[in-house]
């Protein structure tokens, strides 16, 4: 598998190549043999920052790609190192400020912004370029995780959580664009899949880590040792986009900055990124999604004025977005052309709904491992983390097997048995006293899955589009990602804040159920009484009823997952580029 040499284009073969750069439309028939052509409704130009990263990869050299391949694979084992750590402490940290139960409603809103802001962080990256948005994602996470470090209550921890998610989740988008403009299609799942790899290592090596700053210092050095240490793995990349944009412009095929004025910048960009209708799109997943988690702490339960108002708002919101896209917006937030393609719809819906499903039951995980089946930080974490082990562990293989076969759609209809017999097993294995080795079986089964159906879904959404519209892509899947797991995380919340109580109610010992509030609040406090006491038993007995629940809920979501998968076209990986060339041009992997 070499790295590529584009041929340098003449001037007549630059503008072909452009004038063929869109997404297909949904109404053109494909063989699924792969041989039939893209349709010719596409734009006639790339944006900005697609023609800044196809100059520099014109002008960089073998060992520059490799290079970067490299510190890109560093930065990905970076960011799996802290995020292990910081999601083994999360919990501890709501439990500081009492509001253990408020762990799902932290994540559904970090979510959900999250997952919107994917399409604005496409429009920074084509727009911009890459290297202005990887800068700006490592400010954001820069200041979420000094904002985390010193948080005095749960709402500032809140925010801090949100910003930070935004910036991470924007950070692997954009290392996954990059990847994506340095290789052909046929050979880009094996990066892809290359780059899940840390995993392997930072599964062990980061619950450790989590349990020694627990131990010998707080989650807050966790917080503020992490955003310094990010920094120092993103530099190298930066410099090398750097240099190599000197040196494409230095031959004159780097594309020359706009001469706007700073206030026809700022209405371009308000314009370009439709401000209006992310604020629009991200209030209305929030306020309906949010009163899920609120509604057992509001004053009259369901019934209580903000909780309604926050529906009615959130409902509002979706008919106000809905106008502003079809009758107002100059450029809409979510490009509805590229999703009238089935195949990128169902790439993306198959994403979605497995992380429906895989949030309603893994929310809460790393609690219930550490009360009920009285784990530590450091185990509890390798269990837990067995489900990224799994998937980790396979995708290299995933991505060689697409390579050599040119087949998607197929490879990853082995993930989806895997993975509804390993949510429905979980439903046997989430109760009180089963063994440890039957929890990680259950985890590798379903990263094992994951990790199958996660790769082809993706190349599902790229193997129809051409490179000007990659980015885009990849963010509408992420956002259907993100989309679905805060579903997933609304209904574990709602479950949790709705049904522990009870549970713990009915089951603690009658000259206890005083207590029920403290335990609820606090993991700290539900570790806190000693393995086979009459309170501890009947907070495993509550923990374990909610817990299977939650996974007879996430089980429910694999059925339309499965029926997501038939949209897919078998689109030929091979053939595709024989006819129609590389996505992008340079030198490529």
């Amino acid at each position: 598998m070499p790295l590529i040499n584009m041929p340098q284009s003449s001037p007549a073969a630059t503008d072909d190549l452009e004038n063929r750069e869109a997404v297909t439309s949904g109404n053109q028939s494909h063989d699924f043999d792969g041989s039939d052509e893209k349709p010719a409704n596409e734009t006639a130009f790339k944006q900005e920052g697609v023609q800044q990263v196809e100059a520099i990869t014109q002008v960089w050299s073998k060992p520059t790609v490799i290079l970067m391949f490299v510190l890109i694979y560093l930065m990905y084992f970076a960011l799996a190192f802290q995020e292990v750590i910081q999601g083994a402490l999360s919990p501890y940290v709501t439990s500081a400020f009492d509001s253990h139960g408020l762990l799902a409603t932290v994540n559904v809103v970090s979510t959900i912004v999250g997952g919107v802001s994917a399409l604005t962080i496409a429009k920074i990256i084509d727009v911009w370029g890459r290297v202005e948005g990887f800068c700006f994602m490592m400010l954001l996470l820069t200041i979420g995780q000094i904002m985390k470090a010193v948080c005095k209550n749960v709402e500032t921890y809140a925010a801090a959580q949100t910003l930070y998610w935004v910036a991470y989740t924007g950070l692997h988008y954009i290392l996954t664009v990059v990847v994506a403009d340095m290789t052909t299609l046929k050979n880009r799942l094996i990066i892809f899949g290359i780059n899940t790899t840390p995993t392997l290592a930072t599964v062990f090596a980061g619950s450790k880590i989590a349990q020694l700053y627990y131990d010998n210092l707080n989650f807050r050095w966790a917080f503020g040792s992490w955003a310094i240490i990010l920094i120092a793995f993103s530099i190298p990349i930066l410099v090398i986009f750097i240099l190599q944009a000197r040196k494409a412009k230095k031959l004159g095929i780097y594309p020359p900055r706009s001469s706007r004025t700073a206030w026809e910048s700022a209405k371009h960009y308000v314009v370009a990124f439709d401000v209006v209708g992310l604020i629009l799109c991200t209030a209305g997943f929030a306020l309906i999604l949010l009163p899920f988690s609120l509604a057992t702490s509001a004053p009259n339960g369901w019934k209580t004025g903000y909780i309604i108002a926050m529906f009615v708002v959130g409902g509002v919101c979706f008919v106000l977005f809905a106008g502003w896209e079809k009758y107002v917006a100059p450029v809409q937030f979510l490009p509805w052309a590229v999703l009238t393609d089935r195949t990128v719809l169902g790439g993306s819906l198959v994403y979605g709904f497995m992380f429906v499903s895989i949030y309603c039951w893994d929310t809460y995980y790393g609690s219930y491992l550490q009360v009920v089946n009285d784990q530590s930080i450091t185990t509890a974490n390798y269990i837990l983390n067995g489900f990224s082990l799994g998937a980790a562990f396979l995708s290299p293989f995933i991505g060689l097997l697409c390579r050599y076969t040119g087949n998607y759609k197929y490879v990853g209809a082995v993930g989806l048995p895997l993975m509804i017999i390993a949510t429905a097993i979980l439903i046997k294995f989430r109760t009180v006293g089963t063994g440890v080795g039957l929890l990680v079986f259950g985890q590798l089964l379903n990263g094992f899955g994951s990790g199958i159906l996660s790769l082809c879904s993706q190349m599902a959404v790229m193997a129809p589009v051409s490179h000007q519209q990659v980015a885009v892509v990849l963010a509408i899947y992420r956002l259907f990602g993100s989309i679905g797991a805060s579903i997933g995380e609304t209904i574990a919340g709602a479950l949790w804040t709705n049904e522990l109580p009870k549970a713990l109610y009915d089951a603690l010992p009658a000259d206890s159920k005083n207590l029920t509030a403290s335990i609820y609040g606090s993991l700290v406090v539900q570790q806190s009484y000693a393995v086979g006491s009459p309170i501890r038993m009947a907070i495993d007995d509550a923990y374990s009823s909610v817990m299977h629940k939650m996974v007879i809920a996430g089980s429910i979501f694999m059925i339309p997952c499965v029926a997501s998968l038939f949209l897919w076209r078998n689109i030929n990986l091979k053939k595709i580029e024989e006819v129609k060339g590389t996505q992008g041009k340079g030198n490529l992997f």
